[in-house]
This record gives C-alpha cells, structure tokens and sequence, in this order.
C-alpha cells in the first residue's frame, strides 16, 4: 500500500514479475477491496487483507509497534515466521528500516546493517556500484565500516556475480592518511583483511567514472551523495530538455537526429533499471523502492532480490558472521580465564 501510486504500480509491477519468474510466489498485504479489482491474473498472486496502513508522517518505531495490523508489519512478520523469503516496500522508509531491525532481526555478528543502493557508471553501457551505507545509519563506528566492506563484498559477488569486487573507502582524498578519525581507523581495519579486494581512499567525483564496484560511507555522508548524485542527474536532464526546446528549429532538429543516444543518456541514468536499495545484515532481504515508483522499477525490484535468494546471498552472509561471532566467544572466554 506504499508509495506514490500504490496499490496499481505495485501490482501491475507484479504481474510482469510473475509472467517472467515463473518459481517465484507473490503475497500482497493490503486493503482487498483496492488490490484485488487490479489484478487481472491471479495465477501465484494471493492477498492477505491488512486494516492498518503506515504513511509518511508516522514515527517509524513507533509506529511498527503500534500498528499491528498494516500492510508492512504484517508483511515482515511473515518473513520473520518463514511464511515469505524477502520484504519488498515502496512505503516509510524510516518505518520498513524498523521492521527490518526489530521483525525480521540482524543476523548475528553484525552491530548495525547498512543500506546499499546501486548507481550507474557513466563510463560504462553495463557497469554500476553499490553505496554502503546509504542512510540506514546517521553514525557509524569503523568497525561497522569495516562490516559494511565484507557485507558489499558479498553482496557483489552473489547479487551482481563479480569474483572479486573492488572496495573503496569514500574519503576527502585519496591518500591513506587523509581523512577523519573514522576514515582513518575504518581504512586500517579493511587494508588489514586479505579477503577484501582493497582499492584504498575514494573520492566522490570519481565515484560515477568507476574507479571501484562497492564504496564504503558511513550513512549521513552516503545518503548526502546518493542525493547529490540524483540531484544532478535530474538538473542535468531538465537542463537538457530546456536548452533543447528553447534553441530554435536548428536545435530541435538537431536533437531529433540525436534522438537515440539522448535517450541512451537518459537510460543509463534511469535508476528504476538498478532496483531499491537493500538492507544488508538483516535475515532475509528487506528492500525498500523509491515511493515515485513505477511498475517497471517495481519489476526490476523483484527481479533484484530474486538474484539476492537464487545467488544465497543470506546463507552466506550469516555463515560467516556466525564464525567470525564465535571466533571473538571463544577469545573472549580466554581472555577470561
């Protein structure tokens, strides 16, 4: 029930999903008398009736603990009991976070799971990076930089099949001196760990070119770029269009000829085709889409975190956290004795 145009973005989003997946099972929680005249192909598409709904002006917390029965709450409570593989939501982001932290939980080993948004690289037709934290968390510790590196990592590997995926701390410089006291002790921690693929200090104006696969940022500096970048995008494009339409019929026509590569340019900056930004560290995959979503964002969101179960992204992620939460029981029990 999130979102801009919701339910019929969302819905018409799953149908496409479910003609192209033909594994994969749909349950939508909402108001049955909205979601259901939508529907013109029930074929693995069921609806579980939800009373309450959470909108953008409620307190997230709060809110998932009051509102019982909403549409979202409902929804991570099923993910939570095994009834559902993943939480996908163009709703309160603040509220979807919490449902994902309190309902569904972290997985052990991890202090604070961060949120990884895709971006496009320019320099490239088929390349993007992911942005880690993206606004889950407004502070951060080097040791959960430090998490968000192996979390990126695999998230890399299984979701988007790179063997062994660039890291790259986001920094003032590229130096490894350079930076804050956070910078600085999150660029020791990640240079120390032989499995992370360690490209060293990035710079934001490089981030677009490529220069690394997964970049590492606390949450308020991530989510202050992720805006600026779609920011520009946007203001670039309107620019564009406005320069175009005012430039006389010798502008025009010259558009018209270059009418396919402008819209090469406007596709490559199209984020729908990237999916939502995914809550990593949590037991099961909790996304969140932009609440101006359409049905096309919404089907490369399903088809996003169908890579996420089919690439065992989870298993992985929890394996390895378990060991490395053990391995710090167990010296922590020495240090004891």
């Amino acid at each position: 029930m999130g979102g801009d145009n919701a339910p019929q973005t969302i819905v018409e989003g799953v149908e496409i999903a479910r003609d192209e997946f033909l594994d994969v099972e749909f349950v939508l929680y909402g108001d049955r008398a909205q979601i259901d005249p939508l529907i013109h192909n029930t074929d693995r598409i069921s609806i579980v009736q939800a009373d309450e709904q959470i909108d953008m002006n409620d307190e997230p917390v709060r809110a998932i603990r009051r509102k019982k029965n909403s549409s979202m709450v409902m929804a991570a409570t099923a993910v939570k009991n095994g009834e559902a593989d993943a939480l996908f939501s163009c709703g309160n982001t603040g509220a979807l976070l919490a449902a994902g932290l309190l309902l569904v939980g972290r997985i052990k080993g991890i202090t604070r799971p961060g949120l990884v948004s895709t971006l496009p690289v320019v320099s490239s037709d088929d390349q993007s990076f992911n942005l880690l934290d993206s606004g889950a968390n407004a502070d951060s510790k080097a040791e959960q930089l430090y998490q968000y590196a192996l979390l990126g990592k695999y998230y890399a590997t299984s979701v988007r099949g790179i063997k062994e995926p660039r890291i790259g701390l986001l920094n003032n410089g590229t130096e490894p001196h350079k930076g804050s006291k956070l910078t600085l002790e999150a660029h020791d921690l990640i240079a120390a760990d032989e499995s992370i693929n360690f490209v060293g200090n990035v710079e934001s104006r490089d981030l677009l070119e490529g220069v690394c696969d997964v970049v590492i940022a606390d949450g308020f500096t991530g989510n202050a770029v992720l805006k600026a970048i779609e920011g520009t995008a946007s203001s670039v494009m309107h620019l564009l269009k406005n320069t175009i339409m005012n430039s006389g019929v010798s502008g025009k026509l010259g558009a018209l000829l270059l009418k396919s590569s402008l819209g090469e340019i406007k596709g490559k900056m199209d984020q729908s085709q990237y999916g939502g930004a995914v809550l990593l560290g949590v037991k099961a995959p909790v996304v969140k889409a932009h609440g101006a979503s359409d049905a096309k964002t919404v089907y490369y969101t399903i088809k996003q975190i169908k890579s996420m179960i089919d690439g065992q992204m989870l298993p992985n992620f929890t394996e390895y956290f378990s060991a490395q939460q053990q391995k710090e029981d167990q010296a922590a029990v020495v240090d004891k004795k």
